[in-house]
């Protein structure tokens, strides 16, 4: 034992060392830590001030020293001051020391190398500021041109309490460590070879990772990710409007967007003897018109509704929304036969079936083709009216111009054109059906950048080219170069805005599930699943219909209290399949009823009729879960309308797994719209699910929304379109000067 005693007291007095070396490296490494962060710190702080301060450089040194003062909010920035290149002081807040000048300034980052003079100046900072502090000059460039610098004076006695804690922290696990040490040594001793052996079984059998005691390690685990995490979000920050329009300042120098949709954002109709605006459903509009109050500019779209005519200036224009008036809408008319031709017949008979696997045979004719020509180019010319430059930035929305790129390009070919494909697109042998796909490949590459919402339908349409075209696929860059241009196809799933505007005019989920209980006549321990589409054979709606009765077959405990409620929107009327789709879903919802239904309870409530965004999104609260059951879709923002709208965090999404939503929204119930036994199993389950997983799942995909929304989807791609505009210029300028230095 007196050797056991000894050996103990040799740990002890190591450990103790150990103890003592450990706490002046810790010490000296918080500290040269500290200081590299906030020289990281004052450079990010600097950066995203830059626009503002710079606005203002010149301007006067009252509006520069207001810049200064919202810069040191922060408790940890004492004082702060504008040095111009030549370190003449332009300003300073008031705190900022009237004898420190820029040269000094400069001289005082690192504390160990100053100068005598540097080190008296030093200390009465400290004796100014009541401890020790820390000084960055960061430098402040506008392009590559150098204005001078921001002086940050910062609060360093964090430090020494931090040193105290660690200094503390180390004793206390010294303490621990000595005693625990001695301990085992102990322990060492006196237990068997056996013993260690059985222990050691245990270890490689892997029971030792599940016992409790490894619970806190992972817990802190868990936490110091986190933090992480969040340290790096603040870097950037969350993707909001503002963000977007830094973006554009900054990369784009605050240009307007031009946006070509076929859909406008609001349609003035008359309703008895004036004029209501109504706001039509559709995704592209829920995605894009955020992004247009952000960015300004002017959204150029088919003008359809009965008053549209009356409310636009003699340039067919109309400054939108109405009351909070950010942008113009500019309207473009077709005739009749022109709108059967490009709309109902070429884009939604012939495009629309061609890219969705629903089961819908595809219909070209060669006079609507022409109607599609027809109706591009003036799309085009509506194009150029609105641009105010040689080289503007102009979003192409969907199926219906695909040729529009390509006709923008050779009347402006410097212009940076991104076309987005809102809808999926199909293989390569599914694309040759249609008989016009050279010209619709051609009329595509016109843009500098093609986006589709996943990496699948991006790889679709390279093996199209491929196949139809002579051009070089640079599978590296997801590229396609043709002529000796380069068209970038990239994926950019497309999201919501974030909060959703609407949501400020809808109450609360209980207030909302009252009201929707009322209207519909429910009882009061009724369960409600809601579905919202237009009414289109790519939404599975019957095959959503058909889940819900087998839920009722499979599970007879929910009948006469589950009810759905399908809002479905009629959409493109005119079309002899949509017409048999609106016959058959009022049939079988009739069937269902009959079969189910009884008095004062109906399981299928179908409202057959546009419904404003306030309306559906009081829907979706008042709701114990939505169903999404896309046949095929290119997103589907339905689902994550649902999610936005469920603050309350209650609430379950089930969710085609043929969606571009269900790659992003893994927690929701994913399944396949035509297995009726899978689908009605997951409707139970959501039905029974406790309000705990509710919430986690819910509130999972809410954070994945508020960080991935439509922002971010836009900013992205215009970031994209900015680099590539400015690579273009160099090369052009490259170009230029070679042509010059050949012409001498």
């Amino acid at each position: 034992m007196s050797r056991i005693a000894s050996f103990v007291s040799l740990l002890i007095l190591g450990l103790a060392g150990l103890t003592w070396a450990a706490s002046y490296l810790v010490e000296r490494t918080v500290a040269d830590w500290s200081r590299r962060d906030l020289n990281q710190r004052a450079q990010v702080v600097v950066r995203a001030a830059q626009p503002s301060l710079l606005s203002h450089w010149f301007n006067g040194s009252d509006d520069l020293q207001n810049q200064l003062i919202d810069l040191t909010q922060d408790e940890r920035l004492v004082a702060a001051a504008a040095c111009s290149e030549d370190l003449t002081l332009l300003a300073s807040t008031p705190a900022f020391p009237s004898d420190l000048s820029c040269r000094d300034a400069t001289r005082l980052g690192d504390p160990n190398a100053l100068s005598s003079r540097g080190f008296h100046i030093w200390e009465r900072l400290q004796i100014l500021f009541g401890g020790s502090v820390h000084i960055s000059a960061v430098p402040v460039q506008e392009g590559n041109q150098k204005r001078g610098f921001v002086v940050l004076v910062q609060d360093l006695s964090f430090m020494g309490r931090r040193s105290r804690a660690t200094r503390t922290y180390l004793l206390i696990a010294f303490g621990f460590l000595a005693a625990g040490a001695a301990g085992v040594t102990i322990a060492v001793a006196r237990l068997s070879r056996r013993g260690w052996s059985s222990e050691l079984r245990r270890v490689l059998r892997g029971t030792i990772p599940h016992n409790p005691e490894f619970q806190p390690i992972l817990r802190d685990v868990h936490e110091l990710v986190d933090r992480l995490i969040g340290e790096r979000a603040a870097e950037g920050g969350s993707w909001n409007a503002e963000r977007l329009k830094q973006v554009l300042n900054r990369y784009v120098l605050g240009e307007r967007v031009v946006v070509v949709a076929n859909r406008e954002p609001y349609i003035h109709e008359y309703q008895d003897d004036h004029i209501i605006v109504r706001h039509p459903a559709s995704g592209l509009v829920t995605a894009l018109e955020p992004v247009m109050h952000a960015c300004s500019g002017v959204w150029v779209a088919q003008g359809t509704g009965s008053a549209d005519r009356a409310t636009v200036d003699k340039n067919d224009r109309v400054r939108v929304p109405p009351g909070d008036e950010s942008y113009f809408l500019r309207r473009v008319w077709l005739t009749p036969a022109e709108e059967a031709g490009f709309y109902y017949g070429i884009s939604n008979e012939g495009l629309w079936p061609l890219c969705h696997i629903a089961h819908t045979r595809p219909t070209f004719r060669a006079e609507d083709w022409t109607y599609y020509e027809r109706i591009n180019q003036r799309f085009a010319d509506a194009v150029l009216e609105e641009v105010d430059s040689d080289d503007p930035i102009v979003l192409v929305q969907d199926y219906h111009f695909a040729l529009l790129p390509k006709l923008i390009r050779q009347r402006l070919p410097r212009a940076t054109v991104i076309m987005f494909w809102h809808i999926p697109w199909p293989n390569a042998e599914s694309f040759g059906i249609c008989p016009y796909r050279h010209e619709i490949l051609e009329g595509m590459l016109g843009s500098s950048i093609l986006g589709f919402h996943t990496q699948f339908h991006c790889n679709n349409f390279l093996d199209s080219v491929d196949r139809f075209l002579e051009a070089r696929i640079d599978r590296e860059e997801h590229a396609v170069v043709q002529s000796g241009r380069k068209t970038l196809v990239r994926p950019y799933p497309i999201s919501l805005d974030w909060p959703v505007k609407w949501l400020e005019e809808v109450p609360p989920a209980d207030i909302c599930r009252t009201e929707v209980w009322r209207d519909l006549g429910l009882k009061p321990d009724a369960l409600l699943g809601v579905g919202i589409d237009r009414l289109d054979y790519t939404k599975g709606v019957e095959e959503r219909l058909l889940a819900v009765e087998r839920l009722l077959e499979r599970f007879p405990q929910y009948r006469g209290r589950f009810s759905f409620a399908q809002l479905a929107a009629p959409s493109r009327t005119k079309i002899e399949r949509y017409q048999r789709l609106n016959d058959q879903v009022e049939e079988l919802a009739a069937r269902i009823n009959e079969r189910f239904g009884s008095e004062g309870y109906q399981p299928i409530i179908l409202l057959r009729a546009h419904h404003e965004p306030p309306t559906v999104y009081r829907y979706y609260r008042a709701a114990h879960l939505c169903y999404v059951s896309s046949l095929h879709d290119g997103m589907n923002l339905v689902a994550k309308e649902f999610i936005a709208a469920r603050d309350d965090e209650q609430g379950v999404l089930v969710l085609s797994q043929f969606t571009g939503a269900a790659r992003e929204l893994t927690e929701a119930l994913l399944v396949n719209p035509y297995d009726l036994e899978e689908s009605s199993s997951a409707l139970a389950a959501a039905l029974a699910m406790s309000p705990d997983e509710q919430r986690e799942r819910i509130g999972a995909m809410r954070r994945f929304l508020a960080e991935f929304n439509v922002y971010r989807w836009a900013g992205k791609m215009l970031v994209d379109a900015a680099r590539l505009r400015s690579h273009d210029r160099l090369e052009g300028r490259l170009a230029e000067a070679v042509q010059g230095e050949v012409a001498r």
